[in-house]
């Protein structure tokens, strides 16, 4: 949606209504993903694209419906026997697309929305695609780390989506949550399409070793943007580290140091130093426990390695507020042996800092197992 919200935005200051359809959900091998978006102006022009041609003319007329009525439709393209060469995919995908009209009425928080995409600062909106009060849809929600506005329909179906919808924020992530016509958790009824508009967070992995391979795997599927650094060439390398976004061959304190003053670091990255050699280590954690923001610093080592490093970070000139920011060992005790096993802890114990859990088994514990939004704990984004 990125991409068409200068067309929208011109239709929205002008006081007109403009047509948005949106790719909610995708099966199979569908030509767009979720978030691929079309505006059709009121006087015909379109911009962006929804199926990179397949489906587009049946969405532009839908779309024209739409801005007449002002009724938003959820409408499913696809291939079946009938249609695959009438409107539908012939690369054998499934798509889902709202289309809903755009105007200062039905968006009133556009232009915030827009303001606030400009200027990096993280951001979400949440529509209602599907209910079974035809009333509900295309009711919305814009989310922000610290406010929300707009309403669905019910103070429990406002509070259950921003929280999974904050969920889905910080990690840049944008797709369909689905509950109980009132928000109920454990039910079904009403889909609630999540456009998420923020940079992944950055995971930055020190140490090009099999470990760190492990933990960029473990990354990826959280969602982070993945850069692993070592000074190394023959051990940095993309063919070690395929997962990684990034792999760069560059000391780690002048890495990390020229991230921070480009502006690349923020409240979310974590940082993982994998090297536990001293000659590392010690000045990258320098220039990374004196970072202004940083969601995560954490570094490998035995008990007897991570004393050392204490020491010598503390002859360094850092102070015990500075120390107390790094987890170190790494990881939540979960009796890991492997790589992939300390991956797994090691993703665990960033879990649990982002979102204040306590490590410890659900079975353990009482009350609410997903903890309420807590700015001390999540990683919010500077960007």
């Amino acid at each position: 949606m990125r991409d068409v919200l200068s067309e929208l935005l011109a239709v929205w200051r002008a006081g007109d209504t403009a047509g948005l359809a949106t790719v909610v959900r995708t099966f199979r091998s569908a030509p767009r993903p979720a978030g691929a978006a079309m505006v059709v102006a009121p006087d015909g022009t379109v911009s962006g694209s929804v199926s990179g041609g397949c489906v587009e003319g049946a969405v532009y007329e839908l779309a024209g419906e739409v801005i007449a009525d002002g009724a938003p439709v959820l409408q499913r393209y696809g291939v079946s026997d009938d249609d695959a060469f009438a409107v539908g995919l012939t690369c054998g995908g499934v798509l889902d697309v709202f289309v809903e009209a755009v105007s200062r009425r039905t968006f009133p928080e556009l232009e915030a929305l827009v303001d606030d995409i400009d200027a990096h600062r993280p951001a979400a909106t949440a529509t209602v695609v599907a209910h079974p009060d035809p009333a509900w849809v295309g009711r919305r929600l814009v989310i922000r780390t610290d406010e929300v506005t707009g309403t669905l329909g019910s103070a429990r179906a406002d509070a259950a989506v921003t929280d999974d919808a904050r969920g889905l924020l910080d990690t840049g992530r944008s797709g369909v949550l689905t509950f109980g016509p009132d928000g109920e958790r454990r039910g079904e009824g009403m889909d609630v399409f999540v456009a998420s508009f923020a940079p992944r967070p950055r995971m930055l992995v020190f140490g090009a070793i099999d470990f760190a391979a492990a933990v960029a795997r473990q990354g990826s599927l959280l969602g982070y943007r993945v850069t692993v650094c070592d000074a190394r060439p023959v051990f940095a390398t993309k063919a070690r580290f395929p997962t990684a976004d990034e792999v760069v061959v560059e000391w780690p304190n002048r890495y990390l140091a020229a991230q921070q003053a480009a502006g690349d670091i923020d409240s979310r990255t974590v940082i993982c130093v994998l090297t536990h050699d001293p000659k590392f280590d010690v000045p990258l954690l320098e220039v990374a426990l004196r970072l202004p923001e940083v969601g995560y610093i954490g570094a490998m080592g035995s008990r007897r390695t991570h004393e050392d490093r204490l020491a010598r970070l503390r002859e360094a000139g850092l102070n015990d507020d500075e120390l107390a920011r790094l987890s170190s060992p790494i990881g939540l005790d979960l009796g890991a042996r492997t790589p992939e096993e300390t991956a797994v802890s090691i993703a665990a114990e960033i879990i649990a800092q982002r979102w204040g859990g306590t490590g410890r088994p659900l079975a353990d514990t009482g009350g609410r197992i997903h903890h309420e939004h807590n700015e001390s704990n999540e990683l919010r984004s500077g960007q």
